[in-house]
């Protein structure tokens, strides 16, 4: 049985999700939890409510819909493409101290009109939201991690870094921290005690030698009996070590980062800016600012107002497993976040989809959506 109500306005926010051909779907509350753990970020991880089987395993309360819905269809082996809808309770530590709530979305699995289908996205969030309150504007911010990930490594940042950049992409206070350090040459780096004692022996820079040294260890020290890692991955994993530590970024690098972060635009002049800024910059993303052109001109296709719409090069979501597209919707002069979402084109493979499975979709918060009716004047 609910501990809260559901809003007056779902029976007609599924009415919509009906006439937007989506198929309606439902997940249990009780989710292994390894896929959230291993995939959903460190700010979701942090916040679910963990319990455990009989048999031992790890089990959570439903702390989102995104990776049951992908879990079910793999499970179910439904075709693609496929369009899901969801609507039910959630489960998880909010800063405003409410841990169960109401989410609703959609989840466009398998296709491959990337643009289109993010375009999609976008669009069904704000007609669902703009049912919800005729009367109020909305603002729409997005996102490109697929721009930013183009953006570092067109700067020949070596693979490590690219990793830890990425995965601070959207915090802004820890994305300045790493290239504070990347920029500094008096940084300490990342080197612990056992790649000085090995950088001391002379044996970092041969591979064979430093795995030979690390099995040598291992054996005597009776790890090897246990280890879930190879002499050649822990070698491989202590090389990439070093080269975070000694990576710095020159003055043109990290400035060419750092305008590329500030990039903050109507999505109307966005696409301008983009190839303006790799022209100047002199990196080559042509691929990905390809990509950037056809959704805008996608969005304009199915009469997205662009003028709802703001770029931001720095705004991402706290969730690992984004790739492409992210944005998030809200009341023009209000904080609160209505909707949100992205594209996830990996989850479904790291998930155990036998097949590349494109995905995008979006979550709405209906408790909040509720207080922004009410305050507008009643349900919709």
């Amino acid at each position: 049985m609910p501990l809260i109500n559901l809003p007056a306005f779902a029976g007609d926010l599924l009415a919509d999700f009906e006439r937007l051909k989506t198929l309606r779907v439902d997940t249990p509350v009780i989710q292994p939890a390894e896929p959230f753990l291993d995939m959903a970020g460190e700010d979701l991880r942090r916040r679910i409510f963990m319990t455990e089987s009989e048999t031992g395993d790890r089990l959570c309360l439903r702390p989102e819909f995104t990776i049951p819905v992908c879990l079910r269809h793999i499970e179910t082996a439904t075709g693609t493409p496929q369009r899901y809808a969801y609507l039910g309770e959630v489960f998880r530590q909010r800063r405003d101290g409410s841990n169960e709530f109401y989410q609703a979305g959609i989840e466009d699995l398998g296709d491959l009109d990337t643009a289109g289908a993010d375009a999609r996205a976008i669009g069904d969030a704000v007609l669902v939201l703009s049912n919800r309150l005729p009367s109020r504007r909305l603002r729409v911010t997005l996102g490109d991690q697929s721009v930013f990930e183009a953006v570092i490594a067109a700067c020949g940042l070596p693979a490590g870094w690219q990793k830890r950049l990425i995965h601070a992409f959207g915090d802004q206070e820890q994305l300045q921290r790493l290239l504070a350090e990347l920029a500094d040459p008096k940084s300490p780096g990342v080197v612990g005690p056992e790649v000085e004692r090995l950088a001391s022996m002379g044996v970092l820079d041969d591979e064979e030698l430093l795995v030979a040294e690390i099995a040598g260890t291992m054996e005597a020290t009776g790890y090897s009996t246990n280890a879930s890692r190879s002499p050649r991955d822990i070698a491989r994993r202590l090389k990439e070590k070093l080269e975070l530590a000694t990576t710095r970024l020159d003055k043109a690098a990290l400035a060419i980062m750092r305008e590329f972060l500030a990039l903050d635009l109507p999505l109307g002049e966005a696409a301008a800016a983009l190839h303006q800024f790799a022209d100047k910059s002199g990196l080559k993303i042509d691929g990905t600012l390809a990509l950037f052109d056809a959704r805008v001109a996608a969005l304009a296709r199915v009469g997205a107002d662009a003028g709802l719409i703001r770029y931001r090069a720095a705004f991402g979501r706290p969730l690992d497993y984004y790739t492409g597209l992210v944005f998030e919707i809200e009341l023009e002069g209000t904080p609160a976040v209505l909707a949100g979402g992205g594209r996830f084109d990996r989850l479904l493979t790291l998930l155990g989809a036998r097949e590349h499975i494109p995905a995008v979709g979006f979550s709405l918060w209906l408790d909040r959506i509720e207080r922004a009716v009410a305050a507008a004047g009643g349900a919709k």
